[in-house]
């Protein structure tokens, strides 16, 4: 593994764990970490819409909430946010709302992606803020992991 790509693999790896960690709760398998510019965790998720009955308490947008009462402000600005699907439109204009730095993400989600497909709400000339975008991060994994929750929810 190339020095370059160890302090990105790190947080993905706690994404996908947090992914897992939703998997057994029968939440959709998708897990998001937030790490500030120091590269330290400041928040971690994994999806809760059936535990919390809120359509809204996707990873990210729970771990935006956590990061930014770990750091006391609504803007994340300098943080760098991973999530192992990419955002709907409504994580994808929270991102932005939040001023998150830099998005890596694994799977691209042709269906209801936010970032690459659908909307793609950072290339709007009304985005108040656009972060770095890097998709494919252990693409294959993530893709996979949601084919076989489903998959298992169809038999």
């Amino acid at each position: 593994m190339s020095q370059d790509l160890a302090p990105v693999l790190k947080p993905m790896e706690l994404a996908f764990a947090e992914a897992e960690a939703a998997r057994a709760r029968g939440e959709v398998p998708i897990g998001a970490v937030i790490v500030d510019g120091a590269g330290a965790v400041i928040a971690a998720a994994g999806n809760r819409t059936l535990e919390l009955k809120d359509p809204t308490a996707h990873a990210e947008m729970l771990a935006i909430r956590q990061a930014c009462v770990a750091i006391g402000s609504e803007r994340l600005v300098g943080c760098d946010l991973y999530v192992t699907l990419e955002p709907c439109p409504m994580c994808a204009t929270a991102i932005s709302f939040a001023r998150v730095r830099r998005l890596y993400f694994g799977a691209a989600d042709e269906k209801g992606g936010g970032v690459e497909h659908g909307p793609r709400i950072f290339a709007h000339s009304t985005c108040h803020h656009a972060p770095e975008i890097y998709g494919g991060l252990s693409e294959r994994r993530a893709a996979d992991l949601l084919r076989e929750f489903f998959a298992a929810r169809r038999s």
